[in-house]
């Protein structure tokens, strides 16, 4: 049996041998796969933690997501004032046309929003009483051609000293009272738009040149002087009128520069000069108002459209960062912007340092740099999107 003892021991031995050498050699191959994992882990961290930066729109829901872009602007600094007011027309480009006597529309030769010029034809009209200035210039003229030929008979026997010359002079007064008569009267038909070649009709025409904003005339009816058949303005440049109160008005400087933005126009913004500063104030508001001159050569802007004005006080400061208000939205762990990537339907998720609201607009502290796109309409939905995956706040990480 000792023998048996004794190859058995060595077996076991032998085997123990095997195992703690394949132990040995499955070491490094364990602790690099658990190295390899661990590295995969940190990738896999890195990898989510630049997910936690991106939102991700499924392309279903992309198509229905309203999305535009507007970029990080960047404006003189120093204190400012923003002010609402209302586009009209600037007071030297713009006319009402109305009849100047009662009488009944005849053909119109224009519509609303067409281009006119200085005198071209708006409409046609007929009145009874341009038949009255008509004869009025007709009996005008017969008297002055009477009072003429009085005048030189006059002055013929004053000649033959068969006449005073006092006599002489009454005519000559006469004929030229009777001579003011007629360019009275043919004044009186000018101002119509008539001439005194017998036409049925006088002519309104364009008193300046613009687009014909609003057309009342129309064929057939009766206009009287106190309506309005026309209105036209020069659309290319636009008057914003607001009004400051007076401790802010007195420090708004003539020519500077306004920034205006419009409800109608998100994200866009267009610089106005300071036209005129009121010299008045109202007594009921205690405002003054200030008159900002807006270039509409694009013709996207309409009298009537309410606007905000951001107007500097005093001297400029240091420049600041701004972007339009609604392209910040609020997250549980602070301010947030969305700028668009590369990859469609990819978004990312920005941490902000929210200033100043200045109208419109607002202030970044950090964060942003000029130049950079961000989201306006859409980001809203973006962070709906984001606290979603989040389930509703709790945590960073996004779908």
């Amino acid at each position: 049996m000792k023998p048996i003892h004794a190859l058995l021991l060595i077996l076991l031995l032998a085997a123990c041998l095997l195992l703690m050498l394949a132990g040995c050699k499955s070491e490094p191959v364990a602790h690099t796969d658990d190295h390899s994992h661990e590295e995969g882990a940190g990738h896999e961290a890195s990898g989510d933690g630049h997910d936690e930066r991106a939102v991700h729109i499924a392309s279903e829901m992309l198509r229905d997501l309203r999305v535009t872009t507007a970029r990080v602007g960047v404006r003189p600094g120093g204190e400012s004032v923003t002010i609402l007011g209302e586009l009209t027309f600037s007071e030297n480009a713009y006319a009402e046309v109305a009849s100047p006597i009662s009488a009944r529309v005849g053909t119109v030769f224009v519509t609303t929003g067409q281009q006119v010029k200085e005198g071209d034809k708006l409409a046609e009209l007929r009145s009874p009483e341009l038949g009255k200035a008509r004869a009025a210039l007709q009996g005008a003229q017969a008297r002055a051609t009477a009072a003429r030929q009085a005048a030189e008979r006059k002055r013929a026997l004053a000649e033959e000293r068969i006449v005073a010359q006092k006599d002489v002079q009454a005519a000559e007064a006469d004929a030229a009272a009777v001579e003011s008569e007629v360019a009275a009267a043919r004044a009186e038909l000018t101002a119509l738009g008539a001439s005194d070649e017998g036409t049925p009709g006088f002519v309104l025409r364009a008193p300046l040149s613009g687009t014909v904003v609003e057309r009342e005339a129309r064929m057939g009816q009766m206009a009287d002087p106190s309506q309005t058949l026309f209105r036209i303005g020069d659309l290319t440049s636009l008057w914003l009128i607001v009004h400051a109160f007076e401790r802010d008005a007195v420090r708004i400087q003539r020519g500077s520069t306004a920034r205006i933005t419009f409800a109608a126009f998100p994200g866009k913004e267009i610089t106005a000069r300071v036209g005129h500063v009121g010299q008045r104030v109202d007594a009921a508001s205690r405002t003054i108002p200030v008159r900002l001159e807006l270039d509409n050569s694009e013709g996207l802007l309409r009298p009537g459209m309410s606007a905000s004005a951001s107007l500097p006080l005093g001297g400029p400061g240091a420049a600041i960062t701004t972007v339009p208000a609604a392209a910040l939205q609020r997250l549980e762990g602070g301010w947030v912007a969305f700028l668009p990537t590369n990859t469609r339907g990819v978004f990312e998720r920005r941490e902000v340092g929210r200033g100043r609201t200045l109208g419109g607009e607002v202030e970044v502290l950090s964060g942003l740099k000029a130049g950079e796109m961000v989201v306006v309409e859409g980001a809203f939905l973006l962070k709906a999107e984001v606290e979603k995956s989040t389930g509703g706040g709790e945590g960073h990480h996004a779908h």
